[in-house]
């Protein structure tokens, strides 16, 4: 019943109908087995017996394992506050001006979800969230590790520029009639190379909007954090059994001479 639940978000009068108990059994059910299924933490590629569970685990299975970091925010839609209540509009994203709660998702480099969590009002800009979440400080504890960001971890990426990477600022005078070409086509080529490293990590937020409570929440605000933990270590469940790829090798050989 909570799977049916986190995957349709039906109500709980309709699953009592569906399994023909009461809605108070749902619930009762719900609230058991949620908290559950998000302390479960997120599934290690290759990796069975290892579950990540906090910031630190993620920087250090990728300071073990060599790998490039991810990292994105993620709004889900919420329901609006009462009005006169304090605190109303910070919920209202200036993105997608709705009331949204925002998170961060880490993955690697196959779009494999290595951690998602951290919720915050929607008002609250990404920049904001990297220094009260830690993530700015896992990276002076990991100087080896290395991650790919969008424009809105710009500040990160000033701060770390050797382990973090973000698109490339536009050059002055690009827009001018006389500017050149070749600089202008090396710019979008860069700013299009760097987004492709990184478009993998919204793929994983794309597996995350699949199921329907991540699409709009319409339950409490104070029990989103739960369901989008129990949802996420689901669907790291699902990607952790997607086959590795490995770099193919470059490494030259020499050609068979065959008789004519």
């Amino acid at each position: 019943m909570t799977l049916v639940h986190l995957r349709t978000g039906l109500t709980h009068e309709a699953l009592g109908v569906i399994y023909e108990v009461g809605s108070s059994t749902i619930g009762r059910a719900i609230g058991e087995i949620r908290p559950l299924l998000a302390s479960r933490g997120f599934a290690v590629p290759d990796r069975p017996e290892v579950r990540l569970r906090t910031l630190e685990d993620v920087f250090a299975y990728a300071e073990a394992e060599q790998v490039t970091l991810r990292i994105d925010g993620m709004e889900t839609q919420v329901r609006r506050p009462k009005a006169g209540r304090p605190g109303r509009r910070a919920f209202v994203s200036g993105k997608r001006k709705q009331n949204t709660i925002k998170t961060t998702t880490v993955s690697d480099g196959q779009g494999r979800t290595l951690w998602s969590g951290a919720e915050r009002p929607g008002r609250m800009h990404d920049q904001t969230s990297v220094r009260t979440e830690g993530i700015a400080e896992q990276f002076r504890q990991h100087p080896s590790v290395k991650a790919e960001v969008d424009d809105g971890y710009r500040g990160l990426a000033n701060e770390f520029p050797d382990q973090v990477s973000a698109p490339p600022r536009k050059p002055k005078g690009l827009d001018d009639d006389d500017g050149l070409l070749t600089e202008r086509y090396g710019w979008r080529e860069a700013k299009r190379r760097q987004s492709s490293r990184r478009i993998c990590v919204e793929h994983a937020n794309a597996e995350h909007r699949q199921w329907r409570p991540l699409q709009r929440y319409t339950g409490r605000r104070k029990t989103y954090g739960e369901t989008h933990r129990a949802v996420v270590s689901l669907v790291s469940d699902r990607a952790a059994r997607r086959t590795t790829r490995r770099k193919p090798s470059t490494e030259l050989v020499h050609v068979r001479t065959m008789a004519c």
